[in-house]
């Protein structure tokens, strides 16, 4: 049986929640299809030290202020998932779990979600599944051979495994930065970034490079002169234990290796070093293999949009995957305002 309904969002993380918050309040009748078994996203399989760029009352969704953790400036992930557990509760938002979208696919006037648990049938889609399901490792000579571990971000989960251990970390951002300091005093760390780090200066935050990214897509849209937005500022932020662990000595970035032996890297000029582990932070893609039926993406991997629509199919829309598909919209703070001028954009299309 084909279930009808005017849209479907897929993903029941923050986009997913920003998106039925404000198709609510434009009465328009949805549903949030989420493939994991509780709320939470991608903050359910973050690290176990990780904590916001920001305080809790500059990381909210629309409509609800996330409330301060008792102890921490930042809120950890912990805090996060409990938030949005709230948050979907609070408005009563409609989400159907576990439900995995297999393929969106055209089908006359509407589109036609097929999930493994059935099919829908709507007139506008939004896709909200981010990039956490989609790491990215660089491909790089001896890779195959190399002995230790290997992993990513996304399968990092605090420093306990590695005491003691010889760990190379890969990736000069924020999870880079955030990882090194975590594995600082356990393991025999060595840090690899591609260029030196840049870090922010320390009363930057996550509001700020909000207002950054924000300020960078007004200039863009005015025709003004690119302001650089948040990589004009830094890398880097620097949270209490990137900036403890930078200012006490270990978290010292080395320059990325050339290549890998079956013992580790060998850096351009020869020097080798052993390693019993590598962590790859070195980022993730959006994950949109639910769309390739829609034959929309560009060589770049992204599906471009005029605001969050789709450029080649109207009734389809993208929240949360970055800046393009609006400024700072894979964050907290940030998806709210290109998720309410999407739920606009579809209230005026379903008439």
């Amino acid at each position: 049986m084909t279930r009808l309904v005017d849209v479907v969002v897929t993903g029941g993380g923050q986009a997913g929640l920003a998106a039925g918050y404000h198709l609510k309040r434009a009465g328009a009748e949805f549903v949030i299809l989420d493939a994991q078994g509780e709320p939470g996203g991608a903050w359910r399989h973050a690290w176990d030290s990780l904590h916001l760029f920001s305080p809790a009352s500059c990381s909210s969704l629309p409509g609800r202020l996330m409330p301060p953790q008792a102890g921490e400036t930042y809120p950890d992930a912990g805090h996060v998932i409990g938030y949005l557990a709230d948050y979907e509760q609070r408005y009563e938002l409609p989400v159907q779990r576990p439900v995995r979208v297999q393929a969106v696919r055209r089908d006359g006037e509407r589109l036609r979600v097929e999930t493994d648990s059935g099919t829908w049938s709507a007139h506008v889609v939004v896709s909200a599944t981010g990039t956490w399901w989609r790491p990215f490792r660089p491909a790089i000579p001896g890779g195959d051979i190399f002995r230790g571990r290997q992993l990513h971000t996304a399968g990092y989960s605090g420093p306990q495994e590695f005491a003691g251990r010889r760990v190379v970390v890969v990736g000069g951002g924020n999870s880079g930065a955030q990882i090194a300091a975590d594995l600082a005093g356990h393991a025999d760390l060595t840090w690899v970034t591609r260029r030196e780090p840049r870090f922010l200066p320390d009363e930057i935050d996550g509001r700020a490079l909000f207002d950054a990214a924000t300020a960078r897509r007004q200039a863009l849209d005015a025709g003004l002169d690119d302001t650089g937005g948040v990589t004009a500022l830094g890398d880097i932020v620097a949270v209490p234990p990137v900036r403890e662990a930078r200012d006490r000595g270990p978290l010292k970035a080395q320059p990325m290796f050339t290549r890998l032996t079956a013992d580790g890297p060998v850096w351009a000029d020869g020097t080798g070093a052993a390693a019993d582990a590598i962590i790859w932070c070195t980022g993730f893609r959006p994950a949109l293999s639910h769309l390739t039926p829609l034959g929309l993406r560009d060589r770049h991997g992204h599906i471009p949009t005029t605001g969050t629509r789709a450029v080649g199919e109207p009734r389809l829309h993208l929240l949360g995957y970055g800046d393009w598909t609006g400024p700072a919209s894979a964050t907290l703070i940030g998806v709210g305002r290109p998720a309410r001028e999407m739920a606009r954009e579809i209230a005026a299309r379903l008439g």
